[in-house]
């Protein structure tokens, strides 16, 4: 284990996954843990064209007594290789090695006892996909899902037809680049050097994304159908999202006041199809990703989780406190 990048204290491990078709693959799993030891963890995942960079979402965990996981993926941030092709995947499968492993270090090595999984947008459609094929295995204890990818933010031809079809071209082409690439709005409302209010790697989370490719929405398109189908995932879920979303090609203010990247409605839609316990939370003037939101919805979007978790998982009894015995006074002498 190493220092991370974002300094003291958090650390990282490299996970080796092998090799694919392009070369040696790795994960990363960053750490930083809680000032009192602590038997529950909760693991970020992040979405596309992103990483873990979010350092006051890990506070908001210790500061409650959970240590803190954050994984970036294989060919995302930490983990990205010189020879890599950034953000590609066939399948949403493709990542359940390095997820199986960061859950088998934070329960077996660690010694957790509890794992809360919080994932946004693309995280937020791997992890619910993994959690249900694992549902035998309880290695989840409870998720909260960021805005998650549901469906694509388009009209019903692009979403159901024309995706269908590109999807059908990824499966002979994966690499073949399709031109559904990210508007730099949402990227320009979140970085401090453009309008917004927050540092990060640019050439990890780029303003315009990288270029999208026919398998990656094969991947997409074919795990969208079975989150959209049922799953059967038996833990407590928090699933947060704006109250207005937005397409925009040139800046606007309003991207600063709802989600520019998914449509809300779809992920209100959507979300009772994970499982039976399922709260759906609206932030008001929330941003894609809630937690990088401006005030006071960022403010809202923690207090709905405090709220979630305090009930779900309320904070263990603290151990009762040592006083020092009172001396017993000494019988009086016998006059006698």
């Amino acid at each position: 284990m190493d220092a991370d990048l974002l300094g003291h204290p958090y650390m990282r491990r490299v996970i080796d996954l092998g090799h694919d078709d392009e070369g040696p693959v790795v994960a990363t799993l960053v750490s930083r843990r809680a000032e009192t030891p602590s038997r529950r963890a909760v693991l970020y995942v992040h979405g596309f064209v992103d990483y873990f960079f979010q350092t006051h979402l890990a506070d908001f965990y210790v500061e409650r007594g959970w240590d803190f996981y954050a994984l970036d993926l294989r060919k995302y941030g930490r983990s990205l290789l010189p020879h890599q092709t950034p953000n590609f995947c066939r399948s949403l499968e493709e990542y359940h090695p390095e997820l199986d492993e960061a859950a088998r270090i934070i329960r077996e090595e660690d010694g957790h006892d509890t794992l809360l999984v919080n994932a946004h947008s693309t995280g937020g459609l791997i992890i619910p996909l993994w959690v249900h094929a694992r549902r035998d295995r309880d290695l989840v204890d409870g998720m909260f899902l960021n805005s998650p990818f549901f469906d694509f933010n388009a009209g019903w031809f692009v979403r159901r037809p024309l995706v269908t079809m590109v999807g059908r071209t990824g499966r002979g082409r994966p690499y073949g680049v399709v031109p559904m690439g990210l508007s730099k709005v949402y990227g320009m409302s979140l970085h401090a050097e453009h309008r917004g209010e927050w540092l990060y790697d640019l050439t990890w989370k780029p303003l315009g994304g990288f270029p999208v490719r026919a398998g990656w929405v094969n991947a997409i398109h074919l795990a969208q159908r079975q989150l959209r189908a049922g799953l059967d995932i038996r833990v407590p879920i928090l699933v947060a999202c704006s109250t207005v979303s937005g397409r925009y090609t040139q800046w606007s203010e309003a991207a600063h006041a709802g989600d520019a990247v998914l449509d809300v409605a779809h992920i209100a839609r959507w979300s009772h199809r994970l499982g039976r316990h399922v709260t759906l939370v609206r932030i008001e003037g929330g941003r894609h990703d809630l937690v990088l939101s401006r005030e006071p919805a960022r403010g809202r979007t923690f207090s709905e989780l405090d709220r979630w978790l305090s009930g779900y998982f309320p904070a263990p009894p603290a151990p009762p406190a040592e006083t020092a015995s009172t001396p017993v006074p000494a019988a009086p002498a016998d006059p006698g």
